[in-house]
């Protein structure tokens, strides 16, 4: 019966050269193989993410007056409501951590090179819109901390020069953070962003599966026969499931035992309380706006933090077009310095961001 059906769905759908493709499939193993699996752990907590999202969605009403209400109602009546919105809030966070993992991962290995330029920007582009997603969830429980940081947050984007106007009153709905930016929010949350970061990951995914996992330049210099590579079905898969299973585990642990506390209401007329932060992802840069002096020459100083946060990160997205070479003989490339500077300027910025 099996192969009736097999060839039932083979005949309309022509399911043969996937399937051998899939078999044919291999996967270097070598000693940096770890981080193959650190683009499977971000899918997989996207899929907890929209799972997740799912269950949230049938109970949560966005409004002013029953976002809050609803979400408290989640969390102390809805049977394990507080549990789905735990994994849901750190899958979020571990899903862009992951995600910038995976990113330097790449980098360093130098995985954005001809002829995977477009891997990287689809990639990129992923990573930028998922910070968005989280920057654009953060106002839907509509509570005290979130209301303030959403204040902050888009009018760092208003600082734009010429379009910067013009993004805040389409963020934010009006003049100021309202019901309707609220609204705005959950459209952007629940659907669009959703939507683009499904159609990307199409294309990102289809671009890894056709031109295969990149092979470092030291497993390259090997002669054939001391290549080592595994089958990408079923061993990597089965390799990657195990790693699934062990973030979920994670999950289910920081859900348990740090969960992220409601807060209270958000009130529009009430002062900002001490210590406004953004989520953890956006400190280094909010962080280093705090270190500008209010006028540099000509300029102010927040507009010249996010004009230069703008070009790092077109530069940053065109790193295959402008990569600098290494002069031979060199014991450390140009690339590899510039991705350790970058590292180190996130950590240390964001742990002040925290400390300070």
């Amino acid at each position: 019966m099996k192969s009736k059906l097999f060839s039932w769905l083979d005949e309309r759908y022509d399911l043969s050269p996937l399937i051998h493709f899939m078999e044919h499939k291999k996967v270097p193993v070598h000693k940096h193989s770890i981080w193959y699996y650190m683009g499977g752990v971000t899918l997989f907590l996207f899929i907890v993410q929209v799972v997740t999202g799912i269950l949230l969605v049938l109970y949560y009403q966005p409004g002013v007056d029953t976002a809050y209400e609803s979400v408290h109602f989640l969390m102390t009546k809805v049977r394990f409501g507080w549990l789905i919105r735990q994994i849901h809030g750190w899958a979020a966070n571990l899903m862009i951590f992951f995600a910038f993992v995976h990113m330097f991962s790449v980098f360093f290995t130098r995985a954005y090179q001809k002829p995977r330029e477009l891997t990287w920007i689809t990639g990129m582009f992923l990573l930028f819109i998922a910070m968005g997603a989280g920057f654009s969830g953060y106002l839907l429980p509509w509570n005290e901390l979130a209301f303030f940081a959403t204040k902050v947050g888009t009018d760092i984007a208003g600082a734009v020069p010429v379009i910067g106007e013009a993004i805040k009153i389409v963020l934010r709905g009006g003049e100021d953070v309202t019901g309707a930016t609220l609204s705005r929010f959950y459209a952007f949350h629940v659907a669009l962003i959703p939507a683009v970061i499904t159609l990307m990951l199409g294309m990102h995914l289809m671009f890894v599966q056709r031109q295969g996992m990149h092979e470092p330049e030291h497993y390259q210099a090997l002669p054939p026969e001391k290549k080592k590579s595994i089958p990408f079905f079923p061993n990597f898969m089965l390799r990657d499931a195990l790693l699934w299973l062990i973030v979920l585990n994670i999950l289910a642990y920081l859900a348990l035992f740090f969960p992220w506390e409601l807060g209270l209401k958000a009130d529009p007329f009430a002062p900002a309380p001490i210590g406004i932060r953004p989520e953890w992802y956006f400190m280094f840069m909010f962080q280093t706006l705090k270190y500008i002096p209010a006028h540099v020459w000509f300029m102010e100083g927040e507009v010249l933090g996010i004009l230069g946060f703008g070009v790092i990160g077109l530069a940053w997205l065109l790193v295959p077009f402008w990569e600098i070479k290494a002069r031979p003989g060199s014991k450390m490339r140009p690339m590899t310095v510039i991705g350790i500077i970058a590292i180190a300027y996130i950590i240390l910025l964001t742990i002040l961001g925290y400390l300070l």
